[in-house]
């Protein structure tokens, strides 16, 4: 221990991170030396002090010590950190721990907003997105003062035009006050039906006023050489646009009529102009109104309505059409189900889409499910009723927004023809697949290159850490900790921090070996870019690739907190002293049992339809140990936790 300590105090704090005599929870006196700038794995067995050196000694003390650093006004907001039991700690960087725990319960956080992926897509949209009318699909355009001066610039010298305006008489108003309002502000002509006249004529004379009247702004020669024509030409223009509301019209004297708009319409409505919180769900301006940026509302539960697909509507699929009461709504549908052609023998997950929504809206033979709820709304004094209704109420999907959020206008503005919405549905790697193939015009590229980089970098983080099937719209509380271990993990890959210390509690938990490989080589990527990578792991692929590997033992509690080895994969394996070393050499080994249980009794999923799943049919085998194993996101947790043990669970 003597020569250990004289050695440390020997080393330069600029090539590692000292830890001298720590103390934290069963750690013995340990002194360690880690190399900065290198990805580390510390093993041992469970217990034997990894967290208490990792988490408890390298993290607490680098965050600690980044918040002292601070302002006493932020300090404040922060609370106090207490030192970690340890001598001294020497060339230690900021920290950042990334442990195997979703810390956030927060409904309004997904996938987007932790990654900071959909703050850059907010920016993309504001910035080069195109709004199309969702009447015509035509592109939604407005005009400014210099493209009309462009348009009579366009002209050759000497062209005679009329720059017009729209009358607009105000409600309640009539037209002979509009005029003399217009009179006394200067205007003297107006053009009716191609027309010239004057208005102190129309009001003398009480003449009625034609549908479409315009004030004359100016007559002009077009002249581009002459300055003061272009400052008198820029000043009707604006006039125009201000007294014709928007409004602008050239009128090229018996040849062409072009008008203008400074309003961002089209069809007869008028658009939202693109801005950063237009695409903001967290914020009032962007959010949806119906469920406020949520994405769920409380409403009726089509799982709950219709819990077993398997069955037809013949069959009684429609739960709360069962009873002897309610069996009257359904009747009018299968006896009018010929007139229609509706499939009434068909299992309900083999109609189609359109025949599953002409179940909830009706038709003129039958009152759908949506009718059938209404009415118990209005029914609801009569406590059966409410009953009833309570039995059938969940969180569904927001109707107006899908689930994405957003107002429903955000879906208007496009890029590469995709709307946002389209965006944050899309899985992970089909939208990095997207970004990668988009062409933008020259203009719009310019604009768009630097948020085009960062969001195609982030994504393919996201992918490499094995999340492509994730969407970017997914709630970060329903992930699981590996999830939003990985999550953070790309998160720290897209900050491009460099000198930083990552702490990582084994990234590999949940991973399988294909997915294994390309989460060490993104730990290897977080320690390219300049910083230091501790990882307590267990896994041979990241123990193989890693720099330094630390053993910390040689037991688990009071016979632990020792340092039993430090060195690199080729030292370990000269290395016998240690559980770790013994089982990866082969000397130790688990037996595999010599005779199998066999077993008689089963539980029977069938047609398992949660998130990912196929109408999946599997047998699970009672008495036994059983392993559900396959690729991340393949659907193991979406048949074990979200279909096999709430059903057992409501079964007893």
């Amino acid at each position: 221990m003597g020569n250990q300590l004289s050695t440390i105090d020997q080393l330069d704090a600029r090539q590692y991170i000292i830890v001298k005599n720590a103390q934290v929870n069963n750690l013995k006196n340990l002194s360690v030396a880690i190399p900065r700038n290198q990805l580390v794995v510390v093993t041992g067995l469970s217990g034997s002090g990894k967290s208490s050196l990792v988490f408890d000694t390298l993290f607490a003390e680098g965050q600690r010590r980044y918040v002292e650093s601070l302002s006493a006004y932020a300090r404040q907001f922060l609370g106090r950190m207490e030192k970690p039991a340890v001598e001294s700690i020497k060339g230690i960087s900021p920290a950042i721990a990334i442990e195997q725990k979703a810390n956030t319960r927060n409904p309004r956080s997904t996938i987007g907003t932790t990654t900071e992926i959909y703050d850059y897509l907010k920016l993309l949209y504001a910035r080069v997105g195109v709004t199309y009318s969702p009447i015509s699909n035509q592109k939604v355009t407005k005009d400014n003062v210099s493209d009309v001066v462009d348009y009579i610039n366009s002209w050759p010298n000497g062209t005679k035009m009329m720059i017009l305006c729209p009358l607009n008489i105000p409600k309640g108003d009539s037209q002979a006050a509009t005029l003399k309002i217009a009179l006394s502000k200067g205007f003297t002509r107006i053009v009716q039906n191609n027309t010239l006249r004057f208005i102190e004529e129309i009001i003398e004379n009480e003449h009625g006023l034609a549908d479409k009247t315009y004030l004359l702004v100016g007559r002009i020669v077009v002249n581009k050489d002459d300055k003061d024509s272009q400052f008198s030409l820029t000043d009707s223009v604006h006039t125009a646009f201000f007294e014709g509301e928007g409004s602008c019209l050239i009128d090229v004297v018996e040849e062409v009529h072009k008008v203008f708009s400074s309003r961002f319409a089209r069809d007869g409505m008028t658009f939202e102009m693109p801005s950063v919180n237009f695409f903001s769900f967290n914020n009032p301006y962007g959010a949806c109104k119906t469920c406020g940026g949520f994405g769920q509302i409380l409403g009726i539960d089509p799982d709950k309505v219709i819990p077993n697909k398997g069955r037809s509507i013949y069959q009684g699929a429609i739960v709360p059409w069962k009873s002897e009461i309610m069996k009257k709504w359904q009747a009018p549908l299968i006896e009018h189900s010929n007139d229609f052609d509706f499939p009434i023998h068909k299992p309900y997950k083999d109609l189609t889409a359109a025949q599953q929504k002409l179940l909830w809206t009706g038709n003129q033979f039958f009152k759908g499910l949506d009718d059938f709820f209404s009415y118990l709304a209005t029914q609801s004094r009569k406590i059966q009723y409410k009953v009833l209704l309570a039995r059938y109420r969940g969180k569904t999907p927001c109707p107006d927004c899908q689930g994405t959020r957003l107002r429903k206008d955000a879906t208007y503005v496009k890029i590469g023809n995709k709307s946002i919405t389209a965006l944050l549905l899309m899985p992970i790697a089909q939208l990095l697949l997207f970004f990668k193939q988009l062409k933008l015009e020259t203009h719009a590229q310019k604009i768009a290159q630097q948020l085009l980089d960062e969001i195609r970098n982030r994504l393919t983080y996201l992918q490499q850490v094995g999340l492509g099937y994730l969407t970017l719209n997914r709630a970060t509380a329903t992930l699981s900790g590996g999830e939003y271990q990985r999550i953070k993990l790309a998160t720290a890959l897209g900050s491009t921090l460099v000198d930083t210390l990552y702490v990582l509690d084994e990234p590999t938990i949940g991973l399988h070996p294909r997915d294994t490989e390309k989460l060490t080589q993104v730990l290897i990527d977080l320690q390219k870019m300049g910083n230091t990578v501790v990882v307590v792991e267990h896994d041979e692929t990241v123990m193989r690739m890693a720099n330094q590997l630390i053993d910390i033992g040689p037991d688990a509690g009071s016979q632990g907190g020792h340092l039993v080895f430090q060195g690199d994969w080729n030292a370990l394996k000269n290395f016998n002293n240690s559980h770790t070393a013994r089982y990866l050499n082969g000397i130790a080994s688990i037996p595999l049992p010599a005779k199998r249980r066999k077993w008689r009794d089963s539980i029977i999923i069938k047609g398992a339809r949660e998130n990912n799943l196929k109408s999946v049919d599997v047998k699970i085998p009672l008495g036994v140990l059983t392993v559900v194993t396959g690729v991340s996101g393949s659907g193991k947790s979406s048949l074990i936790t979200n279909i096999l043990y709430p059903a057992i669970n409501k079964a007893l």
